[in-house]
């Protein structure tokens, strides 16, 4: 069959890659019309991952239009903050269309996801919708390592139909219907891996990495479950899985910006320095929206925010998450 992978950064030219390993052929659009014409005469995306020969199978563009025209699977890959205008620009494209989100974000205005986002755009035009997520490094399944994730929709039969189409040798998929579970999941986690970066900065050891990613999870799956999602969920790839690997893997761009915050950087002149989005700083906006909103509390989220938008510092941060007054574990 034919897919649509519609942004070509990293995550969207590994997708790219594990459609073409699954046998489809696959047309990839990129914002940027270098990049699109580098991936035509390179057959390696110049800019993100010029390592990594591309399948024959795989084309690329820059118009949307032809993106439309190519197929009516969509494969959506680009940044939460982009997501809206894209789906937009692609609306009079397109006819009727099945998506396939793979961003792991939430929108910072509307404090909505992108399931929420794409039914608003499409209405009537989109026929079904799916969320991709879990421990997936761009480059490691772009190469190959077996890596494991999990889709979800709220139609069981698209659910299956999404698992098939991209499952192979090296790239395995589950299903669930728990959309708004793997939405969350995949975005929260984000925050923390910051957080996880950062006390890497600071030169801490594993003590505190490890009480961060426990109490990581623990907030997220309450704001997660308050939101509609399901606690199983957050055990699985998309929760434990996904935050497991952003906190301590060297790929993760989330993790990076909080070394470099760690290090004394402002988040200015680390963003200023990379072409990659680390989705975690705008949804740490947006989680601590959605957090005050629905009376969550979210103490780690909390204190990313305050070093990401209002100036604190991490020691200042992590000084303030140790004396907070004592409790429970587990609230009864």
């Amino acid at each position: 069959m034919r897919i649509s992978i519609i942004g070509a950064g990293s995550f969207g030219t590994s997708m790219a890659i594990v459609a073409a390993r699954a046998g489809h052929d696959v047309l990839l659009w990129a914002h940027d019309p270098s990049v699109a014409e580098g991936i035509r005469r390179e057959r390696r995306n110049p800019v993100y991952m010029p390592s990594v020969e591309l399948d024959p199978h795989i084309g690329a563009t820059h118009s949307l239009a032809e993106a439309a025209e190519f197929s009516d699977s969509l494969l959506m890959v680009v940044p939460s903050h982009h997501y809206r205008r894209v789906l937009t620009e692609l609306l009079p494209h397109v006819a009727r269309a099945d998506v396939i989100s793979g961003t792991k974000g939430i929108e910072n205005e509307s404090l909505e996801t992108m399931s929420q986002v794409t039914a608003q755009v499409l209405g009537d035009k989109l026929r079904a919708f799916a969320v991709l997520s879990g421990p997936t490094f761009a480059l490691e399944a772009a190469r190959g390592d077996p890596t494991v994730a999990v889709v979800a929709s709220k139609e069981d039969d698209f659910a299956s139909a999404a698992q098939g189409m991209l499952s192979g040798g090296t790239f395995r998929l589950y299903r669930t219907n728990d959309v708004n579970g793997v939405e969350l999941a995949g975005s929260l986690k984000n925050v923390i891996a910051i957080a996880a970066g950062v006390l890497e900065g600071l030169g801490l050891g594993s003590n505190t990495n490890a009480a961060l990613v426990t109490r990581g999870l623990h907030e997220m799956t309450k704001l997660g479950i308050a939101l509609g999602g399901r606690l199983e969920t957050f055990a699985g790839l998309a929760g434990m899985g996904d935050l497991v690997l952003t906190c301590t893997g060297a790929l993760s761009r989330n993790r990076r910006v909080g070394v470099e915050l760690g290090r004394g950087k402002t988040l200015e002149q680390i963003l200023g320095e990379t072409r990659e989005v680390a989705e975690g700083v705008k949804t740490a906006k947006a989680a601590q929206a959605l957090a005050e909103r629905h009376g969550i509390e979210m103490p780690i989220t909390t204190e990313m925010y305050r070093v990401l938008y209002e100036g604190e510092t991490p020691r200042a941060a992590i000084q303030r998450l140790m004396t907070r007054s004592l409790k429970a574990e587990f609230a009864r």
